[in-house]
């Protein structure tokens, strides 16, 4: 009877073992870190990105954070960080930096992408059709009437200092080109 016992609990097991990722139904994760505002890591998984938004970008290196990064990976942080979350997955699965894409949602129900999206802290970012995109855009709607965040609050990190990762232009490097020495 006791085999019996164990070999039931052990087949209702191995889904939520396997399978931590997929419909509401699946099994609660737990989040170890909170990498930006909008990629976390989770046990048994490894990296999510929230899918279909897109939070400013955290300076590496000598690049500067954009506006407001600092904010949605702190405000992610105390939605998230050690707690338990259901993800859900939708059309696409896997980004181009092998890190596992879906929505987040809460132990209370809570739709974490969205709450980013309303609060100002992130935008929604979609290429294909997903099944939350018109949720998210009126979250986005919210924000950008109520100018939350990116749409309009002054955040911590002024502007002008942001220096995106990218190419700078030719002379850029420091060394000013007097009018005399240019070519002509």
């Amino acid at each position: 009877m006791q085999l019996l016992i164990a070999a039931v609990a052990l087949a209702l097991a191995i889904p939520q073992i396997t399978s931590p990722l997929g419909s509401s139904r699946a099994a609660p994760v737990l989040v170890r870190a909170v990498v930006d505002g909008d990629t976390i890591d989770v046990t048994s998984v490894g990296r999510v990105r929230l899918l279909g938004i897109d939070a400013p970008e955290i300076g590496r290196g000598p690049a500067t954070s954009a506006p407001f990064a600092e904010e949605a990976k702190e405000r992610l942080t105390g939605l998230l960080w050690h707690r338990w979350v259901r993800l859900e997955q939708d059309v696409e699965k896997i980004d181009v930096y092998n890190r596992h894409l879906a929505y987040v949602m809460t132990e209370d129900g809570q739709f974490v992408n969205a709450v980013l999206v309303r609060e100002g802290l992130a935008r929604v970012s979609a290429r294909t059709g997903l099944a939350r995109l018109d949720e998210l855009k009126r979250a986005e709607r919210d924000a950008q009437e109520s100018r939350r965040g990116i749409w309009g609050a002054t955040p911590r990190i002024p502007s002008a200092s942001y220096t995106p990762a990218a190419k700078q232009p030719a002379g850029a490097s420091g060394t000013k080109i007097s009018p005399r020495t240019r070519s002509k």
